[in-house]
């Protein structure tokens, strides 16, 4: 767990492992083994950051629709950049069943939302502020629509209480929803 606080690239496979702790089959453990000889054999990796780089934050936002096997709960993935450096991202498994690609995508832009709004606090308390709006690249066409219409929706419903929230920070140009091609 505390690798995942500086090695990005196992943030995934150790929140799934975590899920076996208390109960780890040999295959558990046998990817425990595997992601310690990756790590053995990846020394010297992790975040870098610039000195070059601006200081301007850049948010990403994804959902697997129903992507968990036993569940069917979607997973929650974001991540915020600092000009060219990753300074928060995160992978967990969303909390309500979503009943539709768009409502998993849309709950992902409310996480990733909120921490930015948490990071532009931050950084203006540090001295930093962030004078444009904070771009947030998600692949979903119908939750950018969502997040841009300020019309509710009798079909968003199951998104009530993240519309607003999403909503006024775009009216108030905290972000900017931007779409991101699903292969990039």
């Amino acid at each position: 767990m505390y690798l995942t606080v500086t090695r990005l690239d196992i943030t995934y496979v150790v929140n799934i492992l975590n899920q076996f702790v208390h109960a780890p089959r040999p295959e558990h453990v046998d990817a425990a083994h595997r992601v310690l000889r990756y790590l053995k054999t990846s020394q010297g990796q992790g975040l870098f950051f610039p000195s070059d780089s601006s200081l301007t934050l850049t948010a990403y936002c994804d959902a697997d629709w129903g992507g968990c096997q036993t569940t069917r709960r979607s997973t929650t993935s974001y991540l915020v950049k600092l000009g060219y450096a990753s300074i928060s991202w995160r992978t967990k498994k969303q909390r309500v069943l979503a009943r539709a690609s768009a409502e998993a995508e849309y709950l992902a832009m409310a996480s990733v939302v909120s921490e930015v709004v948490w990071l532009r606090f931050l950084l203006s308390e540090l001295g930093v502020p962030q004078s444009t709006p904070t771009p947030l690249y998600c692949d979903n066409q119908a939750a950018l629509y969502i997040a841009a219409n300020p019309v509710f929706q009798e079909r968003t419903k199951y998104v009530e209480m993240d519309c607003p929230f999403v909503r006024e920070r775009v009216v108030t140009g905290k972000i900017e929803p931007l779409k991101i091609a699903s292969s990039s």
